[in-house]
């Protein structure tokens, strides 16, 4: 006679999750009005970065320079023309492309690594785990930006160069949320059930441990996209990340801040448009938060 512990793969339990989940949907959607209002401003964001090469825009790299700084509801120039006579309206969306890509890109790599490393310090113990938690107590020893900045300025300046430096000093807020997560599991019955009944590790892993962990790292990459993107800008800003002429949200803040009495917008449209996504992510954030959380779920 078999004995079959059910997991979260079961197909009665996956039932259950997605007839829950499409109820929380809706509950959140009707309560925060602002987080439904972020979605569709994060999907307008990355609809309009996505078709920037079909969109009606002008070349956002053309310098025109008599007609620097022009202001805004300029004939030819809906949003005005920054410090070379390009078109600001072409450099924001074509910015947006960069911006985008950097924050997402960064924050999953930086999620797979610290996944992998929370798993392996949380579900094995000596060596292994010793070594992923002293790695993750020294990077995060450091001040988070001054550490990507002393990776790129070793590895050279260049936008590749600091998502690369930014994935390695974010990884281990994951590796110590997984963590946590794992050491959580790693007695709890169902798991001893399996290995009692000769499933192996990675058997168990798979089955028992990773669905557990996919609504607490979703919501922690949600949030996490928004501060890589605030990094990723940070460091363009300085001359560590895009280099000119390439649209970049963080780099039109640091070549418009000279220019910011006479003709303020050229600081203000990037400005507010890394307020406005960074502020939609982090609304959205919360929803899968409150979404995902089974503490908020009415009873």
């Amino acid at each position: 006679m078999s004995v079959r512990v059910a997991g979260v793969g079961d197909p009665l339990v996956r039932a259950a999750e997605g007839s829950r989940l499409r109820r929380g949907i809706g509950r959140v959607a009707r309560r925060d009005r602002f987080a439904l209002v972020a979605a569709l401003v994060l999907l307008a964001a990355v609809l309009v970065a996505l078709l920037a090469p079909w969109l009606p825009l002008l070349d956002p790299d053309t310098v025109d320079t008599p007609n620097r700084l022009r202001p805004p509801l300029t004939p030819g120039h809906r949003l005005g023309t920054d410090e070379f006579g390009r078109d600001l309206l072409a450099r924001l969306v074509w910015g947006a492309r960069v911006s985008l890509l950097a924050g997402v890109a960064t924050a999953a790599a930086a999620m797979v690594i610290g996944v992998m490393l929370g798993i392996l310090g949380g579900f094995y113990t000596g060596w292994v785990e010793t070594v992923v938690m002293r790695l993750t107590d020294i990077l995060m020893a450091f001040p988070y930006i001054l550490l990507a900045i002393a990776i790129v300025a070793g590895l050279g300046p260049g936008l590749r160069n600091a998502m690369i430096a930014i994935a390695i000093v974010g990884f281990p807020i994951y590796t110590r949320l997984v963590r946590g997560v794992v050491l959580s599991l790693r007695e709890r019955e169902f798991v001893e059930a399996a290995r009692a009944l000769g499933a192996t590790d990675p058997l168990i892993l798979g089955r028992h441990i990773l669905p557990h962990l996919l609504s607490p790292v979703i919501v922690a990459f949600s949030l996490d996209v928004g501060a890589k993107i605030l990094a990723t800008a940070g460091l363009s800003f300085l001359g560590l990340g895009t280099q000119p002429p390439t649209a970049d949200w963080g780099s039109m803040l640091a070549t418009g801040r000279q220019f910011v009495v006479l003709s303020p917008h050229v600081v203000l449209l990037p400005g507010l448009a890394i307020f406005v996504i960074v502020l939609a992510l982090n609304l959205v954030g919360d929803a899968l938060r409150d979404l995902l959380d089974p503490r908020t779920h009415p009873r």
